[in-house]
């Protein structure tokens, strides 16, 4: 924008009748020199920008007091390429210095006092854009400190529920093993070690900020297969899987908030639910994936759900889907994620 307003004034003073003197050319040529300045503004040191400009804007000046106006499309440039006190500060030299430099080459105040005006209104402007442009940097420098301080939060929520999802339950795993009595010390033992395994995959995946190692190894058909042998292995409830076909061609975005459903599911079947069978459908049609867990546990209550259910929605949303608990005390627990296809699935 204050590129055109300088194009504009020099087009202006062009237009203008400047009587039979033979400056006009070269105040032509010093405000397109100005006008090819803004180039260097954009590329090269702030400050080196400004002494070009003031220089050739004096110059421009001392050839013909009515350059002085050129100052209009100046100013808001050098607001930009400097801080505010140190722009108004040139920008107010570049104002009046106009003044003392027309008594020196003519002798007399006739002209002076032609350029009073213009010299008032361009300080007042100066002040006004000064400001202006000092607050759209403030406001812009606000917004991106906000920006990512909103990115360090949601990348704070992504990592906290992935670390619920995959870590914890795993340490919960090993806990609840380690105090079992109606499990051999050596298959507990076998449990704990495979479990802790798996909790290293995790990690190890979580630091290279890779899928979940489950779906980096085998997809998720065979990552909720082990999911459903690893629940029957730990807690001895019975399990029944259900996979439709084209699960393999699910978005891996999409698979990642499907598994992390199903080991959410599972973990509170596991700690609340009391359940004697888990069942857990994947349904893949030309436009969304259905993953629905049910069991026939206890059923859920009038508590409110805890961060687990919190980030399984929040995954769920963040992909346009949605994630839904029904049940009631003592009549089991079906949670169902629904997220849509993009572009559906041939």
């Amino acid at each position: 924008m204050f590129y055109v307003l300088a194009v504009a004034a020099v087009a202006a003073f062009l237009l203008l009748d400047h009587g039979p003197g033979g400056w006009h050319p070269w105040v032509s040529a010093v405000l397109l020199v100005l006008c090819l300045g803004w180039g260097l503004s954009r590329s090269g040191p702030s400050w080196l920008f400004v002494l070009v400009v003031g220089g050739l804007q004096l110059a421009a000046v001392w050839i013909d007091h009515t350059a002085a106006f050129a100052l209009f499309a100046w100013g808001p440039m050098i607001f930009q390429a400097l801080p505010l006190r140190p722009a108004l500060a040139v920008v107010a030299a570049l104002d009046l210095l106009p003044v003392p430099m027309a008594l020196i080459r003519d002798g007399t105040t006739q002209k002076v006092h032609g350029l009073l005006p213009l010299t008032v209104l361009g300080l007042a402007f100066a002040a006004l854009i000064g400001t202006y442009v000092s607050r759209l940097h403030n406001s812009r420098l606000e917004i991106a400190r906000l920006s990512r301080e909103a990115g360090v939060a949601t990348e704070r929520a992504r990592l906290a529920a992935e670390i619920h999802d995959t870590l914890a339950q795993g340490f919960t795993s090993i806990i609840t093993l380690a105090q079992a009595d109606s499990l051999p010390a050596g298959h507990r033992l076998d449990l704990v070690a495979r479990t802790a395994r798996d909790n290293l995959a995790e990690a190890r995946a979580l630091v290279a900020a890779l899928a979940p190692a489950d779906l980096h190894d085998a997809g998720l058909g065979p990552a909720l297969r082990r999911q459903m042998d690893r629940f029957t292995a730990d807690t001895g409830v019975r399990t029944a899987l259900h996979l439709s076909d084209g699960t393999e061609r699910v978005p891996t975005a999409l698979q990642v908030v499907l598994l992390r459903a199903a080991q959410e599911a599972l973990a509170n079947a596991r700690r609340h639910a009391g359940a004697a069978s888990v069942e857990l459908r994947l349904r893949t049609t030309a436009t969304e994936v259905v993953l629905t867990v049910t069991d026939d546990g206890t059923g859920i209550g009038p508590a409110p759900f805890g961060f687990g259910l919190a980030g399984m929605r929040s995954r769920a949303e963040q992909v346009g889907g949605s994630c839904t608990v029904t049940g009631s005390p003592g009549r089991g627990t079906t949670v169902t994620v629904t997220l849509p296809l993009p572009g559906g699935v041939s």
